[in-house]
């Protein structure tokens, strides 16, 4: 994967650590964080589905107040936010994720605009807009969003309340050593992956739910979407980012270490993200394909 010479996303922010908090408080993320610290990887990644899953079907009112009152903000959600020092400038490596990162990020642009302008999209009976760019935030250790305030060790995320992407970029170096996920196109599937939940967001597959079905059956449609909406990206970009075969195997490897089951959960019934072969399978879809409306997992059969 080359991004030597390509364009660089202006839809970017820096925050610089702690990302801005919410006014009023700072206790509570402390605690947070130090809860996330002892839950582990594995521990935390369930209590994110979770807070997911709440996030997901919670009534807005609700997900204001709580999130609100865990990040210490007594505004209902609109306080100021303040950030520290450059998390691009902290460190070389810091430097190449950022700049990275807006690469990816400018290619996903250009993509989906053409998609959407095509109409190519899975057809959930919304009127769908031209496509929206999302801005991408990096931040050290946490960041205030439009869902709450969250810690470095919930991973990268989407929030569809503010329509931006979340990123500390030594999540990168916990990909590679911890997840043994190495490789750019494994990065650039986890930025597209994100993207994939504003896509979804436009053309309204949050909205949807199937019937008969419990939150995480519904999440699980959700995240495999995303990876076959990372897929077709990565099919899109191929030739003008110079994705290889070694790449795409890079991006299959990391697909599969994130599964449901490779984190360790044995009980389907709780899976939140898919399995190692559901998450392979709907990535490769989009890419063999490149076409979102094969990306249809609430009509799919099966997953």
């Amino acid at each position: 994967m080359d991004t030597e010479g390509r364009r660089r996303s202006d839809n970017f922010q820096d925050r610089g650590q702690g990302g801005g908090r919410f006014g009023g408080g700072g206790m509570a993320p402390m605690a947070i964080a130090g809860l996330l610290r002892s839950l582990g990887l594995k521990g935390t990644l369930v209590l994110v589905a979770l807070v997911g899953g709440f996030y997901l079907f919670a009534p807005a009112s609700l997900k204001r107040a709580i999130f609100g009152a865990l990040s210490g903000d007594q505004s209902g959600g609109n306080g100021t936010q303040s950030a520290g020092a450059s998390t691009c400038a902290a460190s070389p490596e810091n430097g190449r994720a950022c700049d990275f990162s807006r690469v990816v990020l400018a290619s996903t642009e250009d993509v989906w605009a053409a998609e959407f302008k095509k109409g190519a999209l899975p057809d959930y009976g919304h009127t769908v807009p031209a496509y929206r760019n999302p801005t991408l935030v990096v931040f050290s250790d946490g960041v205030a969003t439009g869902c709450g305030y969250a810690t470095s060790a919930v991973g990268p995320f989407y929030c569809p309340a503010d329509g931006k992407l979340y990123l500390d970029p030594s999540f990168y170096d916990t990909m590679a050593r911890r997840l043994r996920a190495p490789g750019d196109f494994a990065q650039g599937y986890v930025i597209a992956h994100e993207v994939g939940h504003h896509v979804q967001n436009l053309f309204g597959a949050h909205d949807l739910r199937k019937g008969g079905e419990d939150r995480n059956h519904t999440s699980v449609r959700l995240e495999l979407q995303a990876d076959c909406l990372a897929g077709v990206w990565g099919h899109t970009a191929r030739a003008s980012l110079a994705i290889t075969d070694a790449d795409l195997r890079d991006a299959l490897n990391a697909a599969h270490n994130i599964g449901d089951d490779a984190l360790g959960h044995q009980n389907t019934a709780t899976f939140t993200h898919g399995s190692s072969q559901q998450r392979m399978r709907w990535f490769k879809r989009g890419f063999d394909g490149g076409d979102a409306r094969q990306c249809d997992t609430f009509g799919a059969a099966t997953l």
